[in-house]
């Protein structure tokens, strides 16, 4: 696919199917690469052609410092936070959440990682984790389709083992919770205390741990998580061509939270997309041409929705009304 006709299909190319935006201190890798020249991006560690500034009608929000050519590479995120669906575990790698390809798997306790390294880099919070007896907790989620409490679960582990502090996520925007979701929330968090206690963990150990801190979390990783469908393929594959591909991708295998990606506002005829290749880092790429100074925006949900929809989906999910272009027009 040309530059030019991304260009032109660039709402076609964005409607895929990942989740909102996320925050926090910069926790990004590489800078801006041309598509043309991705195979030098490892070799690039200056910082990314972007600023992060505010906005009159929507908080923080990224802005180009440069031209940056469409179908350009602007950055690439690890997360802070990931975690694999129930119906992914034994597909995925449960650190990284790359796709697992038959033997080429390191086991450990029940789960499988993609590499040693994974496996080293889990080991702090999974040596938590199988220190307590979760099926409760699982079923519960399973039986209300929840995903974000897991992350939650996880997330918890890591604050335990010392991986990550209680307030990682603080700085992220929260979502407004109804009465009846904070009900169940509730619920979620006393087969979470409960596995915890009856693991022999301390007061100490949980002290963080409070209803507030549980809702709280939840609150923020509910409009701040990406769902993580994976196009596949190598960093030497076209970035056009794999932003093509993602649209028809049936890759979903978890969901995760980033730091800088979480500063991107919403368009629905965006600029910019996100997407994810082999496992969970993402990458952020261009849709068409942006000039210095203009800000980058990428899709929350499903473009390809009529106005009535994205507006009642935006307003339900995210807590605002979209003012862009297109649902001026109504389109």
């Amino acid at each position: 696919m040309s530059r030019l006709a991304l260009g032109r299909y660039s709402r076609y190319i964005s409607r895929l199917k990942p989740l909102p935006h996320l925050n926090n201190s910069v926790l990004f890798s590489s800078s801006a690469t041309s598509n043309r020249d991705d195979t030098a991006a490892a070799s690039q560690t200056g910082p990314p052609p972007i600023r992060v500034g505010l906005t009159e009608s929507a908080g923080r929000a990224v802005f180009a410092t440069r031209r940056i050519g469409c179908g350009d590479l602007i950055h690439t995120a690890k997360p802070v936070l990931a975690c694999p669906s129930l119906l992914s575990l034994d597909s995925v790698c449960y650190l990284c959440l790359k796709k697992l390809m038959g033997s080429d798997k390191f086991q450990d306790r029940g789960v499988s990682y993609c590499s040693q390294e994974c496996q080293d880099n889990a080991k702090g919070f999974y040596d938590v984790e199988t220190r307590g007896d979760w099926s409760s907790f699982v079923d519960y989620c399973r039986t209300h389709n929840f995903k974000y409490p897991l992350m939650v679960k996880r997330l918890s582990c890591m604050v335990i083992s010392g991986a990550l502090s209680p307030d990682c996520l603080d700085i992220l925007q929260p979502a407004s919770l109804s009465s009846a979701m904070i009900s169940k929330i509730e619920d979620g968090y006393g087969l979470l205390w409960n596995a915890f206690r009856k693991a022999n963990f301390t007061e100490d150990d949980v002290a963080f741990l409070t209803k507030q801190w549980y809702t709280g979390i939840l609150a923020r990783i509910r409009i701040n998580a990406f769902r993580i469908d994976l196009v596949g393929g190598s960093c030497g594959e076209d970035l056009l061509s794999l932003a093509a591909a993602s649209v028809d991708g049936e890759g979903a295998v978890g969901h995760a939270v980033y730091m800088l990606p979480s500063f991107y506002n919403h368009d629905c005829d965006p600029n910019a997309h996100i997407f994810w290749l082999q496992n969970a880092d993402a990458r952020l790429m261009t849709l068409r041409d942006v000039e210095e100074g203009e800000e980058l925006r990428i899709c929350y949900i499903d473009a390809s929705m009529g106005y009535d929809a994205r507006q009642t989906l935006l307003s339900q999910g995210f807590g605002f009304s979209c003012n862009c272009l297109r649902c001026q027009a109504k389109d």
